[in-house]
């Protein structure tokens, strides 16, 4: 028997209707641009609101995708927070597949063998909408991939880069997934998101740590290790909150697009 993790927000965060999907998210990619294509392109922080919201930001991160060999079959390591349960650690969600109104995701056999070792709880993922809202990008940007999905709740960074370092090869793509700062002003937003837009690309892990707000910050800061130990550089890709795409600007919630790139040979 096949187990399919299901949509839990499609035709809330985003379009049930496959063609309008298809069409919302090619939208939101041609919008945007390319940035880097000099070195290998190993990692990507996006947010996960609703597309009205926060889709010009994920088109901003996944554009580059672009850069990627489309003919390689990929390993997304896909990293984001649990907002709906209490949850200690991780919970690598190690169902046969992902499904979206645009098809099915494999999972791959390396969640199988991650959840043995950091654990699976089935209700971290299955309300979840921090990893879903990012499936549909990942199905048209690579033509083919097998994800390693993965919700945090109370983690220690460093130790999951240290578990998740081994498993990245060649092959393997890390994208997180996280909004910023949550119902402040307009203005405020701003200046407390300048903090993450200047040390995610730094890798100025105490910052972020002390000062960055983010809701998945715990996969933020896991990435910033695993970069700062391997050499790679950081961009921040785009900018927006909430009062700049759909919605007000008395409470807004901040999204941030960011880039990570091998070190120059």
């Amino acid at each position: 028997m096949t187990h399919t993790r299901y949509p839990a927000v499609a035709g809330m965060f985003y379009p049930a209707e496959a063609e309008t999907l298809r069409r919302q998210v090619q939208a939101h990619l041609t919008a945007a641009t390319l940035q880097n294509t000099k070195q290998p392109l190993k990692a990507l922080v996006a947010p996960h609101a609703g597309y009205i919201y926060s889709g010009p930001v994920a088109g901003s991160a996944y554009r580059q995708l672009d850069s990627l060999d489309k003919n390689k079959h990929w390993k997304v390591f896909l990293l984001g927070p649990c907002h709906r349960v209490s949850l200690r650690g991780a919970s690598v969600c190690a169902f046969d597949q992902y499904q979206t109104p645009l098809g099915n995701i494999p999972v791959s056999p390396v969640a199988k063998t991650l959840a043995q070792q950091l654990g699976f709880v089935p209700e971290a993922d299955l309300q979840e909408h921090a990893l879903e809202v990012q499936l549909p990008f990942l199905q048209l940007q690579l033509p083919s991939f097998e994800l390693i999905p993965i919700v945090i709740g109370q983690a220690a960074p460093a130790a999951l880069a240290a578990v998740l370092a081994p498993l990245l090869d060649e092959d393997s793509l890390l994208v997180i997934s996280t909004d910023l700062s949550h119902y402040l002003s307009y203005e405020e937003a701003c200046k407390v998101d300048a903090v993450a837009n200047q040390a995610i690309p730094a890798l100025d892990i105490a910052r972020m740590q002390h000062q960055g707000d983010a809701c998945g910050i715990v996969g933020v800061l896991s990435l910033m290790h695993l970069a700062q130990a391997r050499g790679w550089q950081g961009q921040l890709l785009d900018y927006r909150n909430s009062g700049d795409t759909a919605g007000p600007r008395d409470r807004v919630v901040g999204y941030g697009a960011y880039a990570f790139t091998a070190a120059a040979a």
